[in-house]
């Protein structure tokens, strides 16, 4: 007899309210483990949840237990930055059957080829119908809106219509490295390599407390928040407001502070209550007194 899987391996999809959680994304298709499934199910959640970290800017702990996400992100109607959206994703994909392995990777910014620890949370899955494996990446901000198929190419191809090239080979040390280009306004660009590397929750929890609360954490200085559509990308970061589009065009704006509620109603989806709305405006940000060398 195989011993049990301890449910610290797992992703609690057991705690999940599944029909609130496909209510949310607006799914009605079929509660099975396939490739169509999965396709519809990154589809929505991308599209539905905003990447958003203002729970560290209000002075509020990330929880990635499933009921606090469950309550922030389905029931309250907010989003979520990459722990929070990947966890509760794999939670919904669990549940239905799917294969689910947690990955980690890092960010790249721009051209900056200064290695950054490894704090994005991003998934492997399997289906029953298929026997690829798949990268969901739902809690980047800027899609891909689509499961990337896991194999070596360096052909570019579309995710909708936004362009990725997806490279498979050794990092600096050579170990085997993943890496994940996304063309955008600022042409082709490195966004974020990873390994197969097995991450569990206990892993993503680490990596939660480093992003929610290290002074050298671009989330704990201003508020971040992405909008990710098949026809455009929202970007506030701060009080500069970028708009990018399939094409590589774009624009970008600064905007008031005392504007930055409104926006992240009308673009964002992001609904605050009176007081955060107050909180957010009137108290100063990290990024206000933080001196350069911080960096």
């Amino acid at each position: 007899m195989s011993t049990p899987i301890h449910p610290s391996y797992r992703w609690s999809g057991e705690d999940l309210d599944l029909d609130a959680y496909l209510a949310r994304i607006g799914f009605a298709g079929a509660r099975t483990p396939t490739l169509a499934t999965l396709r519809g199910l990154v589809h929505g959640h991308t599209t539905t949840f905003p990447f958003e970290n203002l729970e560290i800017v209000l002075g509020r702990p990330v929880r990635l237990d499933v009921e606090s996400m469950q309550d922030k992100m389905v029931r309250r109607r907010r989003g979520g930055y990459c722990f929070e959206n990947c966890a509760l994703f794999a939670a919904a994909l669990e549940r239905l059957g799917f294969g689910v392995t947690g990955l980690a990777g890092r960010i790249f910014m721009g051209q900056d080829r200064r290695l950054l620890p490894a704090t994005h949370a991003l998934l492997r899955v399997t289906t029953a119908d298929d026997d690829r494996a798949w990268l969901c990446d739902v809690g980047f901000g800027s899609g891909p809106l689509e499961p990337i198929e896991l194999t070596a190419r360096d052909d570019e191809f579309t995710a909708g219509a936004w362009r990725f090239r997806l490279e498979h080979g050794a990092d600096e040390q050579g170990a085997e490295l993943w890496i994940l280009h996304h063309f955008s306004r600022n042409g082709w660009l490195t966004r974020r390599t990873f390994t197969m590397n097995p991450q569990y929750r206990i892993d993503q929890a680490v990596g939660n407390h480093y992003v929610s609360t290290s002074p050298h954490s671009p989330f704990t200085t201003r508020p971040i928040a992405q909008r990710f559509h098949p026809e455009v990308h929202h970007m506030l970061d701060g009080v500069t407001l970028i708009t990018g589009y399939p094409d590589g065009t774009g624009e970008t704006r600064d905007v008031a502070r005392t504007d930055v509620p409104k926006i992240l109603a009308e673009i964002f989806d992001i609904e605050l209550d009176e007081a955060d709305a107050t909180k957010l405006v009137q108290e100063p940000w990290p990024a206000d007194h933080r001196p350069p060398s911080a960096d």
